[in-house]
Order: structure tokens, then C-alpha cells, then sequence
């Protein structure tokens, strides 16, 4: 799958994704939450059934103002993609929140995350107008170390907030890039 470059390109609207890549998207997305990845659904496995839907309502909120899902692909080939977004009241408008940040598990450690990391900050900053943008990440996956060399900094943590099992309570990492 990796034989060609990286192509990183952003959707702004519904209409713009194809069922080929909404299917794609669900691929993904089951296979790195069934692989233990904090994406959103935090007990696997996952199917079909139950990531359709999430899918789906992303895709439906896209809006180039609000929300944008930005994909990295190798050979037309999904191989990542996140989705960031802005709240419109306009005592927050100017900060934003990444969500779901995946690369296929098989291809990590390649700089596909870092990549798609590098292009959000430009998105946000010179297309939606951002000044800053937040996320919170689930501790004990060491995604604070990835996003840090990236330049996002840790700003607190929620301990044991939450709790995948019996006895293993994890921490939720709220991060912050300021200035884009």
C-alpha cells in the first residue's frame, strides 16, 4: 500500500465524500479502535453497526466554518485522516478541537500522523481563521510524547477519568497548540 507518496487533502462539505471513502473512514476507524487506539469508542471491538453511524455524523457536520476532515492517503488509498472543529459562539469561535486522529496500524511510526498534525495547524490557522487549537487524549497510550514533539503542550489532565476496565482507570491529557 505505501509504495507512492503521501497525499494529504481536506473535505469541507458532505456532498465531497464518496461513499468509497466513507467506507474507507469506517475501515479505518474499527480497525484502530480494534486495535486498542483511543478513537472515539473506548471499548473494542467494534463493527460496522456501531461506527456506521459515528461515520455518518461527521461526515454530515462537515462545513468549511466549523468542521473539516482533513485524510492522508497513499495510492488512493486511505491510510489516516482526523476532523477538526470550531464552535461558532463567538467566545470560543477562535479556538478548535481535533478529533480522532488515526493512521492504519500497520503503517504507524511513518509520519503519516505527524503529517496529517502539520497540515491541520495550516488548515486551522490559514483557512478557518483559528488561534489556537485543544485536544484531550487518553493516558498510558504515550500520545502526550507524539503530540509534544508536534509542539502541543500538556495543559492538565483529568485523573483517572476514564475507566476501560476494573482497575485500569486512565487519565485524560488536555493539550493545547498556541500560537498556530
Amino acid at each position: 500500500m505505501d509504495t507512492g507518496p503521501l497525499t494529504l487533502r481536506q473535505f469541507t462539505a458532505p456532498e465531497d465524500v464518496s461513499p468509497a471513502l466513507r467506507d474507507e473512514l469506517l475501515d479505518c476507524w474499527i480497525e484502530v479502535t480494534n486495535a486498542g487506539g483511543a478513537a472515539g469508542f473506548p471499548f473494542p471491538p467494534i463493527d460496522a453497526h456501531l461506527a456506521g453511524p459515528a461515520v455518518d455524523s461527521l461526515v454530515a457536520g462537515l462545513d468549511p466554518g466549523s468542521s473539516r476532515l482533513v485524510v492522508a492517503s497513499v495510492d488512493d488509498d486511505l491510510v489516516g485522516w482526523l476532523n477538526v472543529r470550531r464552535d461558532d459562539f463567538r467566545l470560543v469561535a477562535h479556538w478548535g478541537t481535533l478529533h480522532h486522529v488515526q493512521t492504519r496500524t500497520g503503517l504507524r511510526g511513518r509520519g503519516i500522523g505527524a503529517a496529517l498534525m502539520r497540515r491541520v495547524r495550516d488548515i486551522a490557522r490559514d483557512e478557518m481563521g483559528l488561534e489556537q487549537l485543544r485536544l484531550a487524549a487518553r493516558g498510558g497510550a504515550g500520545l502526550e510524547t507524539f503530540y509534544g514533539r508536534l509542539g502541543w503542550r500538556e495543559i492538565g489532565r483529568w485523573p483517572g477519568a476514564l475507566r476501560l476496565a476494573p482497575g485500569d482507570d486512565r487519565d485524560e491529557i488536555l493539550m493545547i497548540l498556541a500560537p498556530l
